[in-house]
This record gives C-alpha cells, sequence and structure tokens, in this order.
C-alpha cells in the first residue's frame, strides 16, 4: 500500500517506514505530523475520490531539522565592475512515515 500526498508544496509517494525531506515543519524530533493524501493505491484499488480520502490518515514523524545544499547566486554586468555573491541554503525536515490508515 503507498499514497501520493500532499507535503512541504510537493507531492510525495510515500508507504509505511518511508524517510523523506520535505519543507520546514515547526516542531521538535518525535513529534508527529499528518499529511493530506491525494491520492491512495492499495493492491488493485485505487481512491482518488475526495470522499474517500478524507477518511484516510497519513501520519509521520518529525525525524531532525536540516539545511538543504548551498546555492551560489552570482550577479555580474561586464564593463562596469559590478559583481555581487549570495548564497543560500533552505531549512528541511526529515519525516518518516510511520502509518497509512485507510
Amino acid at each position: 500500500m503507498y499514497a501520493i500526498v500532499r507535503a512541504g508544496g510537493r507531492q510525495e509517494k510515500v508507504s509505511v517506514g518511508d524517510v523523506l525531506v520535505i519543507d520546514k515543519v515547526e516542531g521538535k524530533a518525535g513529534d508527529t505530523l499528518e499529511l493530506a493524501p491525494l491520492l491512495l493505491v492499495d493492491g488493485d484499488t485505487v481512491t482518488s475520490d475526495a470522499a474517500k480520502l478524507a477518511k484516510v490518515k497519513v501520519t509521520a514523524e518529525l525525524v531532525s531539522p536540516e539545511k538543504g545544499p548551498k546555492i551560489t547566486i552570482m550577479k555580474f554586468k561586464n564593463k562596469t565592475g559590478y559583481r555581487k555573491r549570495q548564497g543560500h541554503r533552505q531549512h528541511l525536515t526529515r519525516v518518516k512515515v510511520t502509518g497509512i490508515e485507510a
């Protein structure tokens, strides 16, 4: 059994025991989180009806906060001496899926 859930602005395919990295979620390690299901596949049956998906619960446990890879932003204009360097690291959260209850 697996589900497609909305997590951190993206859609992720998850099953029980999967560990995934999503955008930052407030909370401490060990806290539980409920993810919104968009699709549920259980063997040959596929559930995409909103009324039936309202009864489905996908729970996850926060494992740890993380930072993404360093992204370097360079701006340069020719012949003017203008150069600007900037960096960014996105705040992320690692979560582990603990249950899918249909």
